[in-house]
C-alpha cells in the first residue's frame, strides 16, 4: 500500500486456517503518516500453516508499526513471521509481533526473523516481540537484526563511478530481495519502482 504522507493508516486483518491449509500474508508498506498493521492467522485445525512477509520503509516524518499474529490452537501447526524495515531521514519503523501457542497447540512450530536497515544516524528502529506459549513440546524462535548503510559500502560502489543515492538504492534493493522474489514479477517491479522513489523523497 503506499498511502500520501497525511494518512493515518489503521488495519485489521485476519484470517483462519484450518486442516492442510496455508495461509500467507504478503504486506508491503510504504507512505501514510502511520501505520499500525499486524496481520494474523489463527491456526485452527492440525496442519495448518500461516505465513506474514512484510516490508515497510519510513521516512522523514513517518512511523511504520508493522509485524504479524501468530495464534496456534491447535496441535501440529507451524508459523512464520518475516519483517523486513527500511528507515530514512529520521524515520521510524517498529516490529511488533505475538506468537500465542494455546495448551492444545503441542508439537507446533514458530519462527520470527526482523530485520531492519538504517539509513543514518536520524532514524529509528524498535522491536516489540511477545511470546506467550501454554503448550508442551513446541518449537519457537526469535532473530532480530538492526544494521546500518556504512560507508565503506557506498565508497566501494561510489568509486565504481555509481552516484550515493544509487548506491543506497542498490544496498536497499539487496535487503529487500528475499521479500519481493515471493511477489509476482508485476509487483515486484512496482515495489522496487516505489521504493526507488521513497529514496528519492518523490513518494506522498
Amino acid at each position: 500500500q503506499n498511502w500520501s504522507t497525511n494518512v493515518f493508516n489503521l488495519v485489521t486483518k485476519r484470517a483462519l486456517a484450518y486442516g492442510d491449509a496455508t495461509m500467507e500474508w504478503v504486506d508491503g508498506n510504504l507512505g501514510s503518516q502511520i501505520t499500525m498493521k499486524y496481520p494474523s492467522v489463527y491456526l485452527m485445525e492440525p496442519g495448518a500453516k500461516g505465513d506474514v512477509l512484510s516490508v515497510a520503509f519510513a521516512g522523514k516524518g513517518q512511523h511504520q508499526d508493522a509485524g504479524g499474529k501468530m495464534i496456534h490452537v491447535a496441535p501440529n501447526t507451524t508459523s512464520t513471521i518475516t519483517s523486513k524495515s527500511i528507515s530514512k531521514g529520521g524515520g521510524r519503523t517498529s516490529y511488533r509481533g505475538h506468537i500465542k501457542m494455546y495448551p492444545d497447540a503441542k508439537n507446533s512450530k514458530s519462527f520470527v526473523k526482523c530485520d531492519a536497515l538504517l539509513l543514518d544516524d536520524a532514524s529509528r528502529s524498535d522491536t516489540y516481540p511477545y511470546n506467550d506459549v501454554d503448550a508442551e513440546n513446541v518449537t519457537l524462535g526469535h532473530e532480530a537484526t538492526v544494521s546500518k548503510v556504512s560507508d565503506e559500502q557506498l565508497f566501494y560502489l561510489m568509486s565504481r563511478g555509481i552516484t550515493r543515492s544509487e548506491a543506497e538504492t542498490m544496498i536497499v534493493n539487496g535487503f529487500i530481495e528475499p521479500f519481493t522474489k515471493e511477489l509476482p514479477l508485476e509487483y515486484a517491479v512496482e515495489l522496487n519502482r516505489l521504493i526507488q522513489l521513497e529514496m528519492e523523497g518523490s513518494v506522498g
